[in-house]
């Protein structure tokens, strides 16, 4: 997407290469809202020359939908000494945790090996790495006043695409941004922290908080209405009644694939099927 585009009232989506992952921002009278910060700092360095174009007031508040890097490797690009004085950072309490601890966490450690490797573009960006956990932490419902009355619902409505989904409900725009836990321009990302037993009731609490007449942005592709999403909950619905049915039948994980009927591609599958087989055992 080559420029911002306004979604709802003084609400605005920016898609982004790599992994075209959305930015979100919401305009209100004491400064900016921006709603996750790419993947490195240099390209939060660029989000902050495009944020420019929207406001010359100071980003204030920083949200994180969910902990992945593509969402979260920009965020100390926001706080001192980067920017002073600094934004606060939120996130759900469960993503918040999780993030302090990736630091001792080897298979992140791996992970960021792997991303130097990639190229030398990409071990400049990790070489300058610094990992910035949110410093104020939304536990089940936070509201956000953004001066003059706007105010930007944060809140965690369950598990999904991970165990700390944080949505972004704006109602005077009659806006939901939320991560991850829609996809437009790929089928969801069923990964290997995922909760697909969990996610459709998600999804059903996000339409039941911002309603039909809603426009949801999701984490990667355009914003989408209400309908949208309720198709790709009942998608969700599907794998886990699969998956459901072929444990209760006594079907292996390993041999679920090729025994059930699925509405995603094999590829999206790999770690949804192993994933809800571990949460209906336990």
């Amino acid at each position: 997407m080559a420029s911002w585009i306004e979604v709802g009232d003084r609400v605005y989506q920016r898609r982004y290469d790599p992994c075209d992952v959305t930015v979100s921002v919401v305009v209100g009278s004491d400064g900016l809202l921006v709603a996750d910060t790419r993947c490195s700092l240099a390209e939060a360095r660029e989000l902050r020359e495009h944020l420019r174009e929207l406001s010359a007031a100071p980003v204030r508040w920083v949200v994180n939908t969910h902990i992945h890097w593509d969402h979260v490797w920009g965020n100390a690009e926001f706080v001192s000494p980067r920017q002073v004085p600094p934004a606060q950072v939120w996130g759900s309490a469960p993503m918040a945790a999780m993030m302090r601890g990736a630091a001792t966490n080897p298979e992140a450690a791996e992970f960021k090996e792997r991303m130097t490797g990639r190229s030398p573009e990409w071990a400049a960006k990790m070489a300058e790495l610094e990992e910035y956990a949110p410093d104020h932490e939304v536990d089940g419902a936070h509201d956000l006043d953004l001066g003059d009355g706007r105010v930007v619902e944060l809140r965690h409505l369950g598990r999904g695409h991970t165990d700390g989904d944080l949505v972004l409900h704006i109602p005077d725009a009659v806006v939901l941004v939320l991560g991850d836990l829609v996809e437009q321009s790929a089928p969801p990302a069923l990964g290997p922290d995922s909760f697909p037993l969990d996610w459709a009731p998600t999804l059903d609490a996000a339409l039941a908080l911002a309603g039909p007449d809603a426009r949801y942005v999701p984490g990667h592709g355009e914003t989408v209405g209400a309908e949208f999403v309720r198709t790709q909950a009942e998608e969700i619905r599907a794998v886990a009644e699969q998956c459901r049915a072929l444990e209760a039948a006594g079907v292996p994980s390993e041999e679920a694939l090729k025994a059930g009927e699925w509405p995603f591609p094999p590829e999206a599958l790999t770690h949804a099927i192993p994933r809800a087989y571990q949460q209906l055992q336990g």
